[in-house]
């Protein structure tokens, strides 16, 4: 064999075996390619099925749908027909109603125009009787009837005031019982409503923080520090939105005084637990007594009085804490004891015995948050237990008239306590005000018929009035107090009360021969 076949026998059984290589690839290609059209033609027939069925489903749910819309709209619209029914038949029964209730009304018109008519002729027929009685009554008594009608008008004014000023006097009476009855509820009932916002000046003391952080510390753990301050105190402590302050709130100001040196020297030292509160506030209180014991023997020794007994030292003292309508009680009764003792030595009194008992004549209002009752009373039985002189005790209870007063010193306590209180200036007022107050007190006294002379003495706290005695009976001047006293209540400001006094005198006088 030639030796160039070989090569060519290779090549041919190179390219046959590459040709037969194509063509398995190409038969295995057509075979995936056939088959993927099979799966695709089949998927293209399920998709057209599922489209087909879906498209059944949303027919009939929409078929559905629309039957539930429209049964639900004819129920609503026959719903509606019914209501519609249902208000016709109430307006034509109401209509019927009214129709009735027409006709009865025109019956009712035409019976009461012919009832009126009927009054009429009546009337006539009275007034003619009426006019024939008058006629015969002129005839009989020999008076026209304006003549009688003013005779009568006069008998029953007369009577009506004399009736009038009886009930007058006795509703007077019985106000004043009323009044000494239930003065006491309605004190207490307007403290409960209003002390807290009318007393606020007094009643309360602010002390400042270093910062808000110090709230949390003063109110302490679940509030035991807090708890612990106001029980050794007394005394409200108000932790609020107030910033850098908290505010101390109690009636008696010892007490107040006494917290707010303890809650500053707390705050200073920063160490707040109720141990140290305790301790804090002890220390507090031994140096407020030092001060009021301090205090009293100043006052003593300002005014000159001596011989006192220790506690009354110490409640005098106490008054320096003490405020009345913003006038310290303290420096009051210091003025008190001067006036009344300058006084006592121009009219000859007993010069100590009035000096002794201005000082010591609100002495009462030092423990009037402990005990009931009047501050004069109270300070009387302190004065009364302290071996205080009888003369000194009758003043302190008789300065607000509470006891009828019996002595000239008496007398010089109170018109000294009046001068010291409403003087201007003493009590948050000015010149101005006070001389307006007691122009104004003399105006309204002169507004009245019968008036003859009036006067506002004890620096405004009384209007002393004199009448005419021909023009003003006893009791027209009764009512002329209590008509003038209503007139100031509602027409002036003043601090305190305003005593109305009127005055009607009576002299006869004759002569012997």
């Amino acid at each position: 064999m030639h030796t160039w076949l070989i090569p060519a026998i290779v090549t041919v059984a190179a390219v046959l075996i590459a040709w037969l290589a194509y063509r398995s690839k190409l038969a295995a290609a057509q075979e995936i390619i056939e088959r993927d059209r099979a799966e695709a033609t089949a998927i293209r027939a399920s998709a057209q099925e599922q489209l087909e069925a879906d498209r059944r489903e949303l027919r009939l749910a929409a078929k559905e749908e629309a039957l539930k819309l429209r049964e639900q709209v004819e129920a609503e619209i026959k719903g509606q027909r019914d209501e519609l029914e249902k208000a016709k038949r109430r307006l034509e029964e109401r209509e019927d109603r009214i129709e009735r209730m027409t006709t009865e009304l025109d019956n009712r018109a035409k019976n009461l125009r012919n009832r009126e008519k009927e009054i009429e002729n009546q009337e006539q027929r009275v007034q003619e009787l009426l006019d024939e009685q008058d006629r015969e009554l002129q005839r009989v008594s020999g008076m026209t009837r304006q003549e009688a009608r003013e005779m009568l008008l006069a008998q029953v004014e007369e009577e009506i005031e004399q009736d009038a000023n009886q009930i007058v006097r006795q509703a007077v009476a019985k106000a004043q019982e009323e009044g000494d009855r239930k003065a006491n509820e309605i004190i207490a009932w307007a403290i409960q409503r209003c002390a807290v916002d009318h007393t606020a000046e007094s009643t309360v003391s602010v002390v400042p923080l270093p910062s808000d952080d110090m709230k949390g510390r003063i109110i302490g753990r679940e509030g035991r520090n807090i708890r612990a301050f106001e029980q050794a105190t007394g005394v409200d402590l108000i932790v609020d939105d107030t910033p850098e302050a908290v505010v101390l709130s109690g009636f008696d100001p010892v007490r107040r005084e006494i917290a707010r040196i303890s809650l500053t020297t707390l705050i200073s030292d920063g160490r707040i637990h109720p141990g140290r509160i305790e301790e804090t506030v002890a220390r507090a209180r031994e140096e407020i007594e030092e001060k009021m014991k301090a205090a009293g023997e100043q006052a003593t020794f300002e005014t000159g009085v001596s011989g006192l007994h220790p506690e009354m030292v110490r409640l005098l003292g106490k008054l320096h804490f003490r405020t009345s309508y913003g006038q310290n009680v303290l420096k009051h009764s210091i003025e008190v004891a001067h006036l009344a003792g300058a006084m006592a030595g121009e009219c000859g009194a007993r010069v100590a015995i009035a000096r002794r008992a201005g000082l010591l004549h609100d002495i009462g209002k030092a423990v009037d948050y402990e005990r009931d009752g009047s501050h004069a009373l109270i300070g009387m039985e302190i004065a009364r237990s302290r071996q205080e002189p009888e003369a000194v005790v009758h003043a302190i209870a008789a300065h607000h008239e509470e006891i009828p007063m019996e002595s000239v010193e008496a007398f010089l306590v109170q018109a000294a306590d009046a001068i010291s209180a409403a003087r201007p200036g003493a009590r948050r007022e000015t010149l101005e005000s006070y001389l307006k107050r007691l122009e104004g007190l003399e105006t309204i006294a002169r507004s009245f018929q019968g008036v003859d002379k009036c006067y506002a003495i004890q620096a405004g706290r009384e209007l002393r009035v004199m009448v005419k005695p021909e023009r003003v009976d006893d009791v027209t001047a009764h009512r002329l107090a209590k008509q003038m006293a209503e007139r100031i209540q509602s027409e002036m400001e003043y601090p305190g009360q305003i005593r109305v006094t009127v005055i009607r005198e009576t002299r006869a006088i004759e002569y012997a021969q």
